[in-house]
Protein backbone atom coordinates (compact mmCIF):
# COMPACT_ATOMS: atom_id res chain seq x y z
CA UNK A 1 0.00 0.00 0.00
CA UNK A 2 0.87 3.33 -0.05
CA UNK A 3 1.60 5.72 2.01
CA UNK A 4 -1.15 8.21 2.86
CA UNK A 5 -1.73 11.35 2.22
CA UNK A 6 -4.16 14.22 2.46
CA UNK A 7 -5.49 16.47 -0.65
CA UNK A 8 -7.52 19.72 -0.76
CA UNK A 9 -9.09 22.21 -2.79
CA UNK A 10 -11.31 24.87 -2.07
CA UNK A 11 -13.09 27.73 -4.17
CA UNK A 12 -15.37 30.27 -2.65
CA UNK A 13 -15.85 27.98 0.37
CA UNK A 14 -16.67 24.75 -1.79
CA UNK A 15 -13.85 22.36 -0.28
CA UNK A 16 -12.92 18.79 -2.02
CA UNK A 17 -10.90 16.56 0.04
CA UNK A 18 -8.84 13.70 -1.26
CA UNK A 19 -7.29 10.81 0.97
CA UNK A 20 -4.84 8.98 -1.15
CA UNK A 21 -3.04 5.81 -0.29
CA UNK A 22 -3.21 4.17 3.15
CA UNK A 23 -4.73 6.66 5.18
CA UNK A 24 -3.95 6.28 9.50
CA UNK A 25 -3.80 7.33 12.54
CA UNK A 26 -0.28 8.74 11.89
CA UNK A 27 -2.46 11.68 9.64
CA UNK A 28 -5.24 12.46 12.40
CA UNK A 29 -3.28 15.64 13.56
CA UNK A 30 -2.92 17.09 9.79
CA UNK A 31 -6.57 15.97 9.28
CA UNK A 32 -7.99 17.59 12.52
CA UNK A 33 -6.41 20.83 12.05
CA UNK A 34 -7.43 20.74 8.29
CA UNK A 35 -10.98 20.69 9.50
CA UNK A 36 -10.39 23.20 11.90
CA UNK A 37 -8.93 25.58 9.35
CA UNK A 38 -11.71 24.59 6.91
CA UNK A 39 -14.69 25.67 9.49
CA UNK A 40 -13.05 28.73 10.19
CA UNK A 41 -13.29 30.17 6.52
CA UNK A 42 -16.29 32.78 6.78
CA UNK A 43 -16.68 31.95 3.15
CA UNK A 44 -17.44 28.07 3.36
CA UNK A 45 -20.58 26.78 2.07
CA UNK A 46 -19.88 23.14 1.38
CA UNK A 47 -17.40 20.10 1.54
CA UNK A 48 -16.98 16.94 -0.22
CA UNK A 49 -14.80 13.83 0.43
CA UNK A 50 -13.41 11.70 -2.34
CA UNK A 51 -11.83 8.25 -0.63
CA UNK A 52 -11.60 7.10 -4.54
CA UNK A 53 -7.67 6.61 -4.51
CA UNK A 54 -7.80 6.02 -0.58
CA UNK A 55 -6.69 2.21 -0.33
CA UNK A 56 -6.66 1.82 3.33
CA UNK A 57 -8.81 4.04 6.05
CA UNK A 58 -8.20 3.18 9.93
CA UNK A 59 -10.62 3.76 12.58
CA UNK A 60 -9.45 7.24 13.55
CA UNK A 61 -9.48 8.34 10.30
CA UNK A 62 -12.85 6.92 10.10
CA UNK A 63 -14.21 8.77 13.28
CA UNK A 64 -12.67 11.75 12.32
CA UNK A 65 -14.22 11.47 9.10
CA UNK A 66 -17.61 11.63 11.52
CA UNK A 67 -16.46 14.14 13.65
CA UNK A 68 -16.78 16.16 10.10
CA UNK A 69 -20.05 15.13 9.25
CA UNK A 70 -21.95 15.78 12.20
CA UNK A 71 -20.17 19.45 12.67
CA UNK A 72 -21.36 20.27 8.92
CA UNK A 73 -24.63 18.69 9.49
CA UNK A 74 -24.53 20.55 13.02
CA UNK A 75 -23.09 23.64 11.99
CA UNK A 76 -24.44 23.95 8.43
CA UNK A 77 -27.81 21.78 8.20
CA UNK A 78 -26.50 19.33 5.56
CA UNK A 79 -24.94 15.59 4.58
CA UNK A 80 -21.41 16.34 3.38
CA UNK A 81 -21.13 14.09 0.15
CA UNK A 82 -18.30 11.32 0.32
CA UNK A 83 -17.00 9.20 -3.05
CA UNK A 84 -16.11 5.82 -2.57
CA UNK A 85 -15.03 3.75 -5.94
CA UNK A 86 -13.47 0.29 -3.53
CA UNK A 87 -16.37 -1.92 -2.89
CA UNK A 88 -14.19 -3.21 0.28
CA UNK A 89 -13.97 0.99 1.49
CA UNK A 90 -17.89 1.04 0.68
CA UNK A 91 -18.50 -1.83 2.72
CA UNK A 92 -16.55 -0.42 5.38
CA UNK A 93 -18.25 2.96 5.71
CA UNK A 94 -21.68 1.00 5.56
CA UNK A 95 -20.65 -1.17 8.76
CA UNK A 96 -19.48 2.34 10.24
CA UNK A 97 -23.35 3.74 9.34
CA UNK A 98 -21.17 6.20 7.75
CA UNK A 99 -24.49 6.22 5.42
CA UNK A 100 -26.41 8.31 7.74
CA UNK A 101 -24.02 11.04 8.29
CA UNK A 102 -22.63 11.44 4.26
CA UNK A 103 -24.36 11.77 0.88
CA UNK A 104 -22.37 8.27 0.30
CA UNK A 105 -22.13 8.09 -3.26
CA UNK A 106 -20.14 5.05 -4.70
CA UNK A 107 -18.93 6.51 -7.75
CA UNK A 108 -16.07 8.78 -9.07
CA UNK A 109 -15.79 12.02 -7.55
CA UNK A 110 -15.74 15.27 -10.48
CA UNK A 111 -12.70 16.39 -10.85
CA UNK A 112 -12.55 19.21 -8.34
CA UNK A 113 -9.32 20.73 -10.36
CA UNK A 114 -6.08 21.47 -8.93
CA UNK A 115 -5.67 20.04 -5.49
CA UNK A 116 -2.44 20.10 -3.67
CA UNK A 117 -1.26 18.35 -0.87
CA UNK A 118 -1.84 19.33 3.08
CA UNK A 119 1.65 19.62 4.71
CA UNK A 120 1.74 16.72 7.26
CA UNK A 121 1.22 18.29 10.95
CA UNK A 122 3.05 16.48 13.69
CA UNK A 123 1.39 16.05 16.77
CA UNK A 124 2.81 15.33 20.08
CA UNK A 125 2.07 11.99 21.75
CA UNK A 126 -0.59 13.16 23.99
CA UNK A 127 -2.10 15.05 21.25
CA UNK A 128 -2.32 12.06 18.84
CA UNK A 129 -3.74 9.86 21.53
CA UNK A 130 -6.15 12.88 22.52
CA UNK A 131 -7.56 12.60 18.92
CA UNK A 132 -7.84 9.14 19.10
CA UNK A 133 -9.76 8.58 21.90
CA UNK A 134 -11.81 11.82 20.13
CA UNK A 135 -12.07 9.91 17.17
CA UNK A 136 -13.35 6.51 18.84
CA UNK A 137 -15.66 7.75 20.83
CA UNK A 138 -17.72 9.80 17.92
CA UNK A 139 -17.53 5.99 16.29
CA UNK A 140 -18.80 4.63 19.35
CA UNK A 141 -21.56 7.33 19.62
CA UNK A 142 -22.45 6.17 15.83
CA UNK A 143 -24.27 2.56 16.56
CA UNK A 144 -24.59 -0.01 19.05
CA UNK A 145 -22.21 -2.58 16.63
CA UNK A 146 -19.78 0.41 16.88
CA UNK A 147 -20.07 0.79 20.80
CA UNK A 148 -19.30 -3.15 21.08
CA UNK A 149 -16.06 -2.92 18.55
CA UNK A 150 -14.48 -0.44 20.13
CA UNK A 151 -15.32 -0.99 23.69
CA UNK A 152 -12.00 -2.90 24.47
CA UNK A 153 -9.78 -0.44 22.73
CA UNK A 154 -11.59 2.54 24.35
CA UNK A 155 -10.82 1.03 27.65
CA UNK A 156 -6.79 0.35 27.09
CA UNK A 157 -6.68 3.73 25.14
CA UNK A 158 -8.03 5.70 28.43
CA UNK A 159 -5.42 4.14 30.87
Amino acid sequence: MREGKILAANRDGAYVIRFEGDVRLTLCTTIDEYFQQMFADPEFASVWVDLCDAEGLDSTTLGLLAKLALQVHERYGFHPAIYTCDPGITRLLKSMAFQRLFDLREEVCRDPGAVSEIPVVQGSERAVQEKVIEAHRVLMGLSAENRARFKDLMAALEH
